[in-house]
């Protein structure tokens, strides 16, 4: 799943290449994907991509009249890309609309000059079958009701070891990782970022948020900051084709099960659940306890 750091990317991605570029004409391939009927989808062409912009794990453009005779009425199409969504830039398109229904193509933007000569665009696609890609268009991003319920970005200023140490606290026995995961509480976290946040700062995923100290609510915040950052940092510059490769390339426990772990040279275990698992070191985080599948609910003894 794009959590906070591919997103991010990929909104700054696309606004390099999009940034003053006029929507020749919007195809939805799949309906389902789409959220929103007023305005109409069809209400983004012929608008100028102002920006792009990052809400969680949500990306928004913002669409303009580009007529100054015209009262403006901006309007911001947004994109939640869910378990197996990507968005990929596109430097030419098919001149005929796609079939609806048809391949993992949800969503395609066409894209050209003021001069109304084509630059490609943006499809977005989703694989699988199980489908939970959305697509709104809004006035306000807080028309969308995802983005109305986040928690605080972990990358700006507001958010500080004092907001997380309330946010812990008012969770008291709730679980560490489902914290982090839960968008109301702290926005764009999913879950290989979780899995690499309590690692690197070696706390158990099922550790409860009371029973932290100063010292590792410190350690908490510290990792928070750092492994998104960081993560964002590696993934600026490349292209939409190569940002989740890039993801792979940096994780160091999520999606390793049976490697060694790079910091203390124990084996990365999982934890499997109905349709998600979660990986860890015993050794860094469970005082080398190996834990129990989650289906038993509780640690081995």
């Amino acid at each position: 799943m794009p959590e906070l750091p591919e997103v991010e990317a990929l909104a700054r991605a696309v606004g390099e290449r999009a940034a003053g570029l006029l929507v020749a004409r919007v195809d939805l391939a799949a309906v389902s994907a789409l959220k929103t009927y007023d305005p109409p989808i069809t209400a983004v062409e012929g608008r100028t991509v102002g920006g792009t912009a990052r809400y969680g794990k949500f990306l928004a453009l913002d669409l303009s009249v580009p007529d100054d005779s015209m009262p403006d009425d901006p309007l911001r199409l947004v994109v939640h890309l869910s378990r197996a969504g990507w968005l990929q830039w596109r430097d030419a398109l098919p001149a005929a609309p796609p079939k609806a229904g048809r391949g993992p193509l949800a969503l395609r933007l066409a894209l050209m000059t003021s001069d109304a000569e084509p630059v490609g665009g943006l499809d977005v696609t989703e694989a699988g079958t199980r489908k939970g890609l959305a697509v709104y268009v809004v006035r306000d991003p807080l028309d969308v009701p995802g983005i109305a319920r986040l928690g605080p970005d972990p990358l700006t200023p507001a958010f500080t070891v004092e907001l997380l140490t309330s946010i812990l606290a008012a969770q008291r026995g709730k679980q560490l990782k489902g914290i982090l995961r839960d968008q109301a509480l702290i926005a764009g976290i999913g879950n290989a970022y979780s899995d690499e946040i309590l690692h690197a700062a070696r706390l158990s995923p099922f550790a409860p948020a009371s029973s932290l100290t100063e010292t590792q609510l410190a350690g908490l915040f510290d990792a928070i900051r750092k492994t998104l950052q960081d993560a964002v940092t590696r993934s600026l510059g490349h292209g939409t084709g190569t940002i989740k490769a890039e993801k792979k390339a940096g994780l160091r426990v999520h999606g390793r099960t049976g490697e060694t772990c790079l910091v203390c040279g124990d084996v990365v275990r999982e934890v499997s659940f109905a349709d998600s698992s979660l990986q860890y070191c015993a050794t860094c985080q469970t005082g080398g306890k190996p834990l129990a599948d989650r289906r038993m609910s509780h640690f081995l003894r």
